[in-house]
């Protein structure tokens, strides 16, 4: 079924005022989800933190199930983590790499995961190899297999870049993975909540997502997906345990859970728990196939009309493209259009060499003007930013 314009916009308050083209930043919460987080901060302000928790034991699970469903994987291979970035660090820091090993990695890279790398390189003795690009700027798969030895202990790419809109060949790369047994690492922080994300299609063995941009949650959520035979057979070990994540036997034994809560906190924001399922569940009603639909539309749209003005240069990259829409203008600066257009109301993003740093650096590229739709804008949000585009020639 197509989106619901009128119902998506009437449920997003700020439409009526306020032109968002930065959800790949940070998405704005359907009334819905707002009114689920604040409800439920209003309730243990006046009842208790845990006496809301244990009164509302069935939305805090509706996460897992919800995930679940989004993704097509099983509840307990969902564990909630409190971003993105550390759903991915909680997975890329409990594989065991030693010296020798070879992680490898697309040169559209976000700069965090290429920190961890280097990290690990220098504290562990593993090296990092960047796959080189194809033709149509997204990861070489046969380069990809073709570096492929016996040292390679993991392959870790970005599904989608931060500074860019391509669509790297996440299936692809995990028909590669499973070929040569390797684990499969998938960072797919902007591609939920755009577009259908199917891990058993995909074939990865762990996933990372946030919930504050294309699933439209709060900020300070996210979740981590463990593919369940790293902790029925592997017995993967997380770098960090609690007394939520194990259960202490004995003074000298300690057992972990049997699930991916292995990689949660006791501690966590249970609000933004509970509302991250409701944002989830918001999103299916839509229909995902819906939601990508449009959203390819719009951005594809977009880049049409950008391109026709002078000195404007489309900088996406990919076979398939997603909602982001990147591109410089000669004679101004990412930041001042940035901010020109946020002084108008026009929220959009400036994205600099520091989270796409190998991949802008091999392109020549120091910062573009990032604007990211959703299926919630409608033409009229496109037609002022293009104008505001426009007027600054």
């Amino acid at each position: 079924m197509p989106i619901d314009l009128a119902r998506a916009r009437a449920e997003t308050r700020a439409c009526a005022d306020l032109v968002h083209l930065n959800h790949a930043g940070a998405s704005l919460m359907p009334a819905p989800v707002a009114d689920a987080l604040v409800d439920w901060l209003r309730e243990e302000e006046m009842t208790g933190g845990y006496e809301t928790a244990r009164r509302h034991d069935g939305r805090l699970e509706n996460f897992y199930d919800a995930s679940a469903k989004l993704l097509n994987c099983h509840r307990d291979e969902i564990a909630y983590v409190e971003n993105a970035t550390r759903a991915w660090d909680m997975a890329f820091y409990a594989l065991d790499l030693r010296p020798g090993d070879r992680i490898l990695t697309a040169e559209c890279e976000y700069g965090s995961n290429m920190i961890a790398y280097l990290h690990r390189a220098r504290r562990d003795g593993c090296e990092v190899a960047v796959v080189p690009s194809d033709q149509h700027g997204q990861l070489d798969v046969a380069a990809l297999e073709a570096m492929i030895d016996a040292r390679t202990r993991l392959i870790s790419i970005s599904h989608i870049p931060t500074g860019g809109g391509l669509v790297n060949p996440a299936e692809a790369v995990g028909a590669v993975a499973r070929k040569y047994a390797i684990p499969y690492l998938l960072d797919a922080c902007q591609s939920v909540g755009q577009m259908p994300v199917d891990v058993e299609k995909i074939g990865c063995d762990f996933l990372s997502a946030t919930g504050r941009k294309y699933l439209r949650g709060p900020r300070g959520t996210g979740l981590l997906y463990v593919k369940h035979r790293w902790i029925a057979e592997m017995d993967i070990d997380p770098p960090l345990l609690d007394q939520h994540a194990a259960t202490l036997v004995s003074e000298t034994e300690y057992r972990m859970r049997g699930d991916a809560r292995r990689f949660e906190n006791w501690e966590c924001y249970f609000a933004g728990k509970a509302a991250l399922g409701t944002a989830i569940d918001y999103a299916l009603g839509f229909g995902m196939d819906a939601i990508h639909q449009r959203v390819t539309l719009l951005a594809d749209g977009l880049r049409a009309r950008l391109a026709e003005i002078p000195g404007v240069t489309i900088t996406d990259q990919g076979v398939d493209r997603c909602g982001i829409v990147t591109f410089t203008k000669a004679g101004e600066k990412p930041v001042e259009i940035r901010d020109r257009c946020i002084a108008k109301g026009i929220n959009i993003s400036a994205s600099s060499g520091s989270g796409s740093r190998v991949g802008f650096d091999r392109r020549g590229l120091d910062a573009v003007v990032r604007a990211s739709v959703h299926y919630v804008n409608d033409d009229g949000d496109i037609d002022r930013f293009v104008e505001e585009i426009r007027r600054g020639e």
